[in-house]
Parts: C-alpha cells; sequence; structure tokens
C-alpha cells in the first residue's frame, strides 16, 4: 500500500469520528508523525490543539498589551484565525505558558474565537533542553524583547531571578540577548549588593544614589 493510498484511509477513518475524538486523534497522528520529522528540532514541526483550561499563564511574565491593542489581537484572530501557536511548557496536567500568554486570553476571552476553536488552543513545546524554569523565564524574555515588548521595573526582578537560579552575568547576556552595561543597571535597580558581587568594578565607579 502506497503513502498516498495510507494517507487517504486514515483520513477516512478519522473522518468518521465524534469531533473530540477526532481532535484528540488527529494531536496523536501529529505527535507520531513529529517523532520520524527531519525538523523535529523545531517545537514549530509539532502543533496540536489543547484544551484551554489546561494551558496556564506563568507568573514572570513582564509584557504588558494595554487595552486597545488587545482589542486589536482578538480581533486579529477573530478575522485571521491563530496564525502563531501558544509555546508551552507541559507538566502533569497542565501546559503553562513561556510565549502567547495574550493570544491564549483571546482564546479564552472571547466568545467568538473560543467558539471557532471548540474551546481549544494551538500549542507547541518549549525545547526539552529549555524547559527548567530559568531557561523558561530567559526564553520568555527573550520572545518579548524580540517584539519590543517587556517593561524595565519587571525585568530587574527577573535578572534577580536568574542571578539566584544560579546564572552569571555573561549567560543572563547571551540568552536575554543584553549587554554587560544593561545587565548592571538591572542588577542595581534591585538594590540587592550581592547582585554585584561576581563582577569587579573600578575604583571610580560607584552606585545610584
Amino acid at each position: 500500500m502506497t503513502i498516498q493510498e495510507l494517507t487517504a484511509r486514515l483520513c477516512a477513518e478519522l473522518s468518521s469520528l465524534a469531533i473530540h475524538e477526532r481532535i484528540t486523534a488527529l494531536n496523536e497522528v501529529r505527535a507520531a508523525l513529529h517523532e520520524v520529522s527531519p525538523l523535529k528540532a523545531h517545537p514549530v514541526d509539532l502543533v496540536i490543539w489543547e484544551r484551554a483550561e489546561n494551558v496556564l499563564a506563568n507568573d514572570y511574565n513582564p509584557n504588558v498589551v494595554a487595552p486597545p491593542e488587545m482589542r486589536l489581537l482578538a480581533h486579529s484572530v477573530r478575522e485571521s484565525g491563530y496564525t502563531m501557536p501558544i509555546v508551552t511548557h507541559a507538566e502533569e496536567h497542565c501546559r503553562v505558558t513561556v510565549d502567547g500568554f495574550h493570544r491564549t486570553r483571546v482564546g479564552k476571552e472571547d466568545k467568538e474565537v473560543s467558539a471557532s476553536t471548540l474551546g481549544y488552543l494551538p500549542v507547541t513545546s518549549i525545547r526539552v533542553g529549555k524547559s527548567d524554569e530559568a531557561s523558561r523565564i530567559a526564553a520568555t524574555i527573550a520572545h518579548n524583547r524580540a517584539r519590543g515588548e517587556h517593561r524595565i521595573n519587571d525585568m530587574s526582578e527577573i535578572v534577580r531571578m536568574l542571578y539566584s537560579a544560579g546564572w552569571r552575568d555573561d549567560k543572563i547576556e547571551k540568552e536575554l540577548g543584553m549587554d554587560p552595561d544593561e545587565v548592571r543597571r538591572l542588577k542595581q535597580m534591585t538594590g540587592l549588593a550581592e547582585l554585584f558581587a561576581s563582577r569587579e568594578f573600578s575604583e571610580a565607579w560607584e552606585p545610584a544614589k
């Protein structure tokens, strides 16, 4: 039997299932295809539909979207559909967002969007090697910064969290796309002197009052 014949047979079987059973089965088929994909290293190679109630917000995202932009995002999804998946970290009974918090909100709060997706959200999973909390925080910030969306006060708290997790200046600079002076200023904003222990300063340098 050829690949085309197998595909036609599989599609016929899937079409006979009830809607929610079909979504579950399609997720399983996609996951199986992903396992043999030569592009499986990229999270977007596997996008599945997850029930919206199982996709939860993280507690560290400093990105805030103003009401007008939020309404525009909802309008965009209503008119064009979801064109970007929500990046998540899979936990035992849920998925926690890494990038796509506001796309998640739209899918949950906008009745028209929720109806069109049957109460599901399109999700992908962050790479396994980036699934520890510090790496997920860094990934969220990197996504936000790439779009120019982050709040400076909350960024200083993110740097503090990463430093407390054992990251040093060079890794923070690399993962968050910052230069040394930016990391130094954010550490200075925390008011925690121990954050400066890993960097030597000249005698001429004095902390801001």
